[in-house]
């Protein structure tokens, strides 16, 4: 009995453990955005989320790009592009696959990026990326370039029937997020290597970027408030376990 209390109680300790996924995440008046990296089937899968909750009103108001670097600069291939669980394509009637939208490019020279970054994933040209750095998959509007607005990211709460003409005849854009493939990571590979986080909007690096906060996993980690019930319940059961016993072996 008193073994099963002890497993229950590690258990529910374990439960409180924090996630595996490295989050770089910004907020800054109508603009908020989140950069998750995690390590999926042994390759470096890239989500990457406009988090605001206001209405997407202006092409700069679009999340475009994401820069970064990663220590010992491994080179990676992009495999795909693809719409976030949960997010959608609007004005356009295409499907999940956007690589045919998006690039990603590494080895980017210094001084090319604000933060001289040597990785970059972008559905926008912006002087850096060009039609050699395309992801792959169907042109689904415009030049087969990485150029202009579309299929970039606007927000959460975005609300389609509103925004200018520079949003609504974009050909299409993306509500939420998109999740990006990149292949041929090393063996072993900690994602504490990967930092230097950039958030670009619009179409031009003279619009708004953004550094992101403290990433989560270097706050101290908290568990769940259902964590600390379970084990608050577990640590009870335990005690009055031991008490109950106690009581037995008393002559």
């Amino acid at each position: 009995m008193l073994s099963r209390f002890l497993i229950a109680v590690v258990a529910l300790g374990l439960m409180g453990s924090s996630a595996q996924a490295e989050s770089f995440m910004f907020s800054q008046g109508t603009r908020a955005a989140q950069a998750d990296f995690d390590v999926v089937g042994g390759n470096l899968q890239v989500t990457l989320t406009n988090t605001s909750s206001f209405d997407t009103l202006v092409p700069v108001d679009v999340l475009t790009a994401l820069y970064f670097d990663i220590l010992g600069n491994p080179s990676l291939s992009a495999d795909s592009a693809r719409v976030g669980a949960g997010s959608s394509i609007i004005y356009d009637s295409a499907t999940s696959d956007v690589g045919g939208e998006w690039a990603y490019r590494q080895g980017i020279g210094s001084g090319a990026l604000p933060d001289n970054q040597a990785y970059g994933i972008s559905s926008t040209g912006l002087g850096v990326f060009g039609p050699p750095n395309i992801i792959g998959g169907p042109n689904l509007s415009g030049p087969v370039s990485p150029g202009g607005l579309q299929y970039g990211i606007v927000s959460a709460g975005d609300n389609p029937s509103t925004g200018n003409g520079g949003i609504r005849n974009t050909g299409g854009l993306i509500k939420n997020s998109a999740v990006f493939t990149l292949s041929s990571l090393p063996p072993a590979f900690s994602l504490d290597r990967i930092g230097n986080v950039r958030f670009q909007y619009g179409t031009n690096l003279l619009e708004p970027s953004f550094l992101p906060g403290i990433p989560p996993e270097n706050l101290p980690a908290v568990p769940e408030p259902s964590s600390f019930v379970l084990f608050g319940i577990g640590a009870v059961g335990l005690g009055a376990f031991v008490c109950r016993r106690r009581r037995q072996l008393k002559p």
